[in-house]
């Protein structure tokens, strides 16, 4: 009887039977073909199929039919094989050869900058420069998504664990730089761009560049305010050494020897004198910034500290004593393009617009408006690099929002007016640190104090004509720098109608934003981890 499981069963060469068998399976009736005269010569039996006419044909015509079967049976194997391919490359082949290629990855980070205040800066531009009511900043430009926020301990992060999230892959806890929730370093995708892909690195911020955001992707430290520690790490002193190839911010303090006036260490080491030893370059002034050539590799490593602790607020910036956000990318930008010119490899850069959320922590809208115009400048100068370097993605983030920030505000009992002035934020010429600064540093003299804020503070530096006697002697009086910043935010924010629900971060979704190649993989609604799996995947 047939083989069980197939159509037909051959029976061997030599076999006294001399037959090809129908299964049982295939046929209900158990009858044979039986042999004929047109089999007498054959030596080997095949299994032909299952129309028993095929028997009763010549020789010649199942010889043509049999070759007719190679032909396609050989279409077929080529059709299997163009389909198997085709998926190779569209899952796996596309990866290799883009892996195989140059490219570059920039991920700008704005620190506590929520949707509201999107919304806020672009109508205050909009109105301030009489534009289009249909007017899009840069960023409205990009839009893709949205990123949420969450740490691993908290359903309101912190910058630490936000920047963990986006350089590790992975939640970890409020305060966390470089390290997972049970406080063991994770790799950064700075450091893969660094030792997988030998691609040039850089970090560029307005804050120390010891900070929460540049810090966990170029440190592994149990909490953000070891920023000493970190600094130690960002020249190399670890095992992995040397990761990143350019830095440019504030936060010099850190790397001078303390005690001393302008050391914020805890400790005597001189971390510029270690940098150099190390074959970094050092920067501290506008003018060794203006003197580096953009076009040039030959700066790096590098290490630009332009500030003791953070930069100035854009609403506060000499720019003859520190450059831009927009400046420090673009130069940037050139010298890490000049470092890979002639490579394989490209560069992976950070860049942070990190006083947008120092602004909101103070409840300052008019400092808070100006960073992120300022962060909108830089933005368009990678967009410009983008356009003329097609390998190239940019994407941009925030960590989280900062302020409960509400382009809206209630002003009293009464029902509210829908409205909201952002012309009482364009004479604004100073921030509230600032303010705040010059007043607690001032005099003793009550009379003087009072004058100096009713001539100066109000009507010069914040742009307020119409100040209250009340006002004005509560801000004289008040010696308490968080109480003093308070109302100062209050005589802004009040008059501009925006409104704000802490001096803390906040769990709303953040605006995801990305430009060039491959960004609309980054469309819809993503966990911040995500951004740090994209990365990889564009590295």
């Amino acid at each position: 009887m047939a083989q069980a499981g197939v159509p037909y069963a051959a029976v061997p060469r030599g076999s006294s039977d001399g037959r090809v068998h129908f299964s049982d399976e295939v046929h209900e009736s158990d009858a044979d073909v039986e042999d004929n005269g047109l089999f007498e010569h054959r030596e080997t039996m095949e299994v032909a199929d299952n129309d028993t006419l095929y028997y009763g044909m010549s020789l010649g015509t199942r010889r043509r039919m049999r070759k007719g079967r190679v032909f396609w049976a050989t279409v077929v194997c080529l059709v299997v094989v163009s389909v198997v391919g085709i998926f190779w490359l569209y899952f796996d082949g596309i990866n290799w050869m883009q892996r195989s290629k140059k490219r570059n990855v920039i991920l700008m980070v704005s620190d506590g900058f929520g949707p509201a205040s999107e919304t806020m800066a672009r109508n205050f531009v909009q109105q301030v420069h009489g534009l289009p009511v249909g007017y899009q900043s840069p960023l409205d430009e990009i839009l893709v998504g949205s990123s949420r926020t969450r740490s691993s301990d908290s359903l309101v992060t912190d910058s630490a664990a936000g920047a963990t999230a986006f350089s590790c892959r992975m939640k970890s806890y409020n305060g966390a730089i470089g390290v997972d929730p049970e406080r063991m370093p994770c790799g950064t995708v700075l450091e893969a761009a660094k030792l997988q892909r030998n691609m040039a690195t850089g970090l560029v911020v307005t804050s120390r560049i010891t900070h929460a955001t540049p810090g966990a992707f170029s440190a592994h430290v149990t909490h953000r305010d070891m920023e000493d520690l970190i600094a130690e790490y960002q020249i190399g002193n670890y095992s992995l050494g040397p990761m990143v190839d350019l830095m440019f911010g504030g936060g010099r303090c850190h790397f001078e020897a303390g005690p001393h006036v302008n050391s914020c260490r805890t400790d005597a080491r001189d971390l510029l004198s270690e940098a150099r030893a190390n074959g970094f370059r050092t920067l501290d002034s506008r003018s060794d910034f203006d003197a580096l050539d953009a076009n040039s590799a030959q700066s790096l490593p590098l290490l630009g500290t332009f500030a003791a602790s953070h930069m100035d607020y854009e609403i506060d910036r000499d720019p003859k004593q520190q450059p831009s956000l927009a400046e420090m990318t673009n130069k940037a930008l050139g010298i890490l393009s000049a470092a890979t010119k002639n490579t394989n490899s490209g560069f992976f850069l950070m860049v942070e617009g990190s006083r947008i959320d120092m602004a909101a922590h103070t409840n300052d809208p008019a400092a808070h408006v100006r960073e992120i115009v300022a962060y909108w400048d830089a933005i368009s100068a990678v967009r410009a690099y983008v356009d003329a370097h097609p390998d190239t993605v940019l994407i941009s983030v925030s960590d989280h929002e900062t302020g409960g920030f509400s382009v809206a505000k209630q002003l009293g009992p009464e029902y509210p007016e829908y409205l909201w002035n952002p012309f009482a934020l364009e004479p604004v010429k100073h921030s509230i640190e600032y303010v705040s600064s010059k007043l607690l540093g001032q005099t003793t003299d009550s009379a003087k104090q009072y004058e100096f804020v009713r001539d100066t503070v109000f009507p010069k530096w914040m742009g307020i004509k119409d100040a209250s006697h009340e006002e004005i002697l509560a801000v004289a009086q008040e010696a308490n720098s968080v109480q003093l910043r308070q109302l100062l935010s209050t005589a802004i924010s009040d008059r501009a109608q925006l409104g704000w629900a802490t001096h803390g971060h906040s769990a709303v979704d953040v605006n995801l934003y990305a430009y060039g190649k491959d960004a609309h993989l980054l469309r819809g609604s993503h966990e911040n981890t995500d951004i740090g799996d994209f990365i990889v995947q564009a590295l």
